[in-house]
C-alpha cells in the first residue's frame, strides 16, 4: 500500500508542489515489531531477576551459603533488593537504565565473587550470569523503549530513564 504526501513549500517567494511517496508496509511494521521485541527483553529481564530476588528474601540456605563465600549473612536483604526492586522497575519500564546498571554490578559480583569467573560453561559456569549482564547492558544503552510508563508520563527526565 502506498500513498501520496503532498507539501506546499516555499522556494525563494515562489510556491510549489512537492509530492512524496512513501512505503508504509516495511517502516510501520519494523517500528512496532521493534518496540514489542524491546519491551518483551525488558520484562524478561526483569521477571528473571523478581524470581530471583524474591527467593533470596528470608531464605536461611542463602544466607548460609554467602557466608561460606566470606559474604556477610546481612548481605541477603540488600542482595535480594537489588535484583527484586530493579525488577519490578524493568518491567514497569521506569528508570530502566539506573535499573539496569545496578542489575550489572550484581550479575559482576555473580560472576566474579560466586562463579570466580572460572569456567564458561559446565559446573560452575557463568554462561547464564553473562547473559543477563549483556542484556542489563543493552538495557543502560537503549532506556525504558516506547512500550513503557517512562514513555507514556513523559515528565521523568530522561537521565532518568
Amino acid at each position: 500500500v502506498t500513498y501520496a504526501i503532498i507539501h506546499l513549500e516555499n522556494l525563494h517567494r515562489g510556491y510549489y508542489f512537492k509530492i512524496t511517496n512513501k512505503i508504509m508496509n516495511a517502516e510501520l511494521s519494523r517500528s512496532k515489531l521493534h518496540d514489542v521485541a524491546h519491551m518483551g527483553m525488558r520484562a524478561t529481564i526483569g521477571v528473571i531477576f523478581i524470581v530471583h530476588g524474591f527467593g533470596k528474601f528470608g531464605n536461611p540456605g542463602f544466607g548460609g551459603w554467602i557466608s561460606s563465600m566470606g559474604i556477610p549473612a546481612e548481605m541477603q536483604i540488600p542482595i535480594a533488593l537489588a535484583e527484586f526492586i530493579p525488577g519490578i522497575l524493568l518491567l514497569i519500564g521506569v528508570l530502566t537504565r539506573i535499573s539496569g546498571a545496578i542489575l550489572s554490578i550484581v550479575m559482576l559480583g555473580a560472576i566474579f565473587l560466586v562463579k570466580g569467573a572460572s569456567s564458561l560453561t559446565g559446573d560452575k559456569g557463568y554462561e547464564f550470569d553473562l547473559i543477563l549482564l549483556a542484556t542489563s547492558l543493552v538495557i543502560i544503552v537503549s532506556g525504558p523503549g516506547r512500550i513503557s510508563i517512562s514513555h507514556l508520563v513523559k515528565k521523568i527526565p530522561r537521565v532518568l530513564h
